[in-house]
C-alpha cells in the first residue's frame, strides 16, 4: 500500500489464549504506528527542557519517557515471516521470492538508520500455511469492514500457531499471497491488540499484515516497522479521499512516505528510538544567538555487514557521532527541530541539502501532523516529478540563506560548510 490507515475499532471479547481457538481474539484495534535565560541563547547538551512529555495521543511524538508496550529498537529485535495462501488461489511465488521483496532491504535501512545500533533480524517460513477460507471471504481492502478484518486475524493466528513459537520473536509480519484474488495491495497496515493475546507464553501486541503485490512499495515494510516501534504516520490525509497527502513533510521522513527522495528518519525520531546520544542534541534556550555545527542526519554508516548484529554495526559505523538535532522549545508540547539533511546514508537521492526546519507536536495524533517541516523557499518546488511533493522538495536552507520561522521569533542561518562537510548554523532567538 501507499499509506496506512488509521483505525479505532473494537472487535470482540478476548479468550485466555491462542489455543482456545472458539473466542480467540481479544479486543482487537486497528490503528494502521522552558525555561528562560539571559541573553544571550545558549545551546547546552540536552536537557529535561527541550525533552516534549510524551501524551495520550496515539504514536506521541514526546519522548521523555518510552511507551512499553512497544518494542525499543536499541536492542537486536527478531522478526518472524509467516506467509498465508488461500484454497481458492494457487501461489505464483515462493516465500523465498517475497522475503527478498523486503530483506535485506528493511533490515539495512534500519542498520543505517540507526548507525549501526540496532539490527532488525528475519526469519522467514520457508513454506506456505494455508488459511481455511478463500481469500475473497475476507473483504480484505483498505477501509476494511471490522468484522471481516477480525475473521483474518483469527484465521491467521489459528493457522500460523499451529507452527510458529511467537515468544521466540520481537515482530510478526503475516504476508499474504499477494495473487490471491480477494488480496488488496492498499490494505496493508500494522494491527495492535488493545489488550495483549497470551500465546507461547508471551504477550502478543501486534501484528504486521502484509498485503503487498509483487513486487512491492518500495521500504514499505520498512514504513510498517517504524509503527512497531511507535512511530506515527507523518502524512495528510485528505478528509474526502482527494487531494495531496504529502503537505506535512514531504520527502523528508521514511514515516511520510515510503517513496520519499530523502526517506531517512529525523533526527527527532532517531533519538526517540535511542539512537542519539545527549551530547548529539543540542537545546537551544534564552534570547540571543548561537552558532552550531550539525552533521547531516544520515551520516553515519560507512560499511559492514549492515543486516547483522548492532554490536558488530555500531563498530563497522563508527562514524556519525557529531551533532545531529537542534531543539528550541516553543510551548507546552511543541518545539522546533532543526537539522541538517544532505546526500549520504538513507538520504542518497535527497533532492535539495541544507538545514531543515520543522515544528514538532506531542499531542498531535498519528496522521494529524504531529510534524510539519517549515519551506524555507515557499515560492519554488523542485524535483518535479521525482518527488512525493515538490513544494517541499526545496524546503531546507541553504549555505548563504537564512529563514525566519513563521509565528516564532526564531531566525536559522546557514553560514557555511566544514572540511568534513558538516553545515555551520547560527540560531538566533528572540525579537
Amino acid at each position: 500500500m501507499q499509506r496506512p490507515l488509521l483505525w479505532k475499532e473494537l472487535l470482540g471479547d478476548r479468550a485466555p489464549s491462542l489455543r482456545s481457538t472458539a473466542a480467540m481474539l481479544t479486543s482487537l484495534t486497528a490503528l494502521a504506528a522552558t525555561s528562560l535565560i539571559a541573553a544571550p541563547s545558549v545551546a547546552v547538551p540536552l536537557s529535561e527542557s527541550c525533552a516534549l512529555r510524551r501524551t495520550q495521543a496515539h504514536h506521541s511524538e514526546g519522548l521523555d519517557s518510552w511507551n512499553a508496550a512497544y518494542p525499543r529498537p536499541t536492542r537486536d529485535l527478531d522478526a518472524v515471516l509467516v506467509f498465508l495462501s488461500f484454497p481458492d488461489a494457487a501461489p505464483l511465488t515462493t516465500p523465498a521470492e517475497l522475503t527478498a521483496d523486503h530483506f535485506p532491504a528493511t533490515s539495512e535501512f534500519f542498520a543505517r538508520a540507526s548507525y549501526g545500533k540496532f539490527a532488525l533480524r528475519p526469519h522467514p517460513r520457508r513454506q506456505w500455511l494455508e488459511m481455511p477460507r478463500p481469500s475473497t471471504a475476507y473483504a480484505i481492502r483498505r477501509d476494511w469492514n471490522a468484522e471481516h478484518r477480525a475473521a483474518y486475524l483469527k484465521d491467521a493466528l489459528a493457522t500460523a500457531d499451529r507452527h510458529v513459537d511467537f515468544s521466540r520473536y520481537d515482530v510478526v509480519y503475516f504476508v499474504a499471497d499477494p495473487h490471491a484474488p480477494g488480496v488488496d495491495s492498499d490494505a496493508t497496515k500494522v494491527v495492535n491488540l488493545e489488550t495483549p493475546l497470551e500465546v507461547d507464553g508471551t504477550g502478543l501486541h501486534r501484528v504486521v499484515t502484509v498485503f503487498e503485490r509483487h513486487p512491492p512499495d518500495r521500504l514499505v515494510l520498512a514504513h510498517e516497522t517504524g509503527h512497531v516501534f511507535d512511530l506515527p504516520d507523518l502524512y495528510h490525509r485528505p478528509a474526502d479521499g482527494k487531494g495531496d497527502w504529502d503537505t506535512h513533510v514531504g520527502d523528508w521522513d521514511l514515516m511520510g512516505s515510503q517513496f520519499a527522495l530523502a526517506p531517512d528518519l529525523f533526527a527527532w525520531h532517531k533519538w526517540k528510538l535511542g539512537w542519539l546520544e545527549p551530547r548529539q542534541v543540542a537545546c537551544v534556550r534564552g534570547t540571543g544567538s548561537t552558532r552550531l555545527t550539525l552533521e547531516a542526519v544520515g551520516a553515519g554508516p560507512v560499511a559492514g555487514d549492515e543486516a547483522g548484529s548492532a554490536a558488530a554495526g555500531a563498530q563497522a559505523f563508527g562514524a556519525g557521532r557529531g551533532m545531529k538535532l537542534a531543539v528550541v522549545r516553543t510551548g507546552p508540547d511543541s518545539a522546533l527541530g532543526i537539522e541538517a539533511r544532505g546526500a549520504v546514508g538513507n538520504d542518497g537521492s535527497v533532492c535539495t541539502q541544507g538545514v531543515l526546519v520543522y515544528r514538532i507536536r506531542s499531542g498531535a495524533e498519528s496522521g494529524g501532523g504531529p510534524i510539519e517541516v517549515f519551506d524555507a523557499h515557499p515560492r519554488t518546488e523542485s524535483c518535479g516529478e521525482e518527488s512525493v511533493y515538490p513544494p517541499l522538495a526545496d524546503a531546507p536552507v541553504a549555505v548563504g540563506e537564512s529563514f525566519t520561522v513563521p509565528g516564532e521569533a526564531v531566525r536559522v542561518a546557514v553560514e557555511g560548510r566544514t572540511a568534513s562537510g558538516a553545515w555551520t548554523v547560527r540560531i538566533t532567538t528572540g525579537r
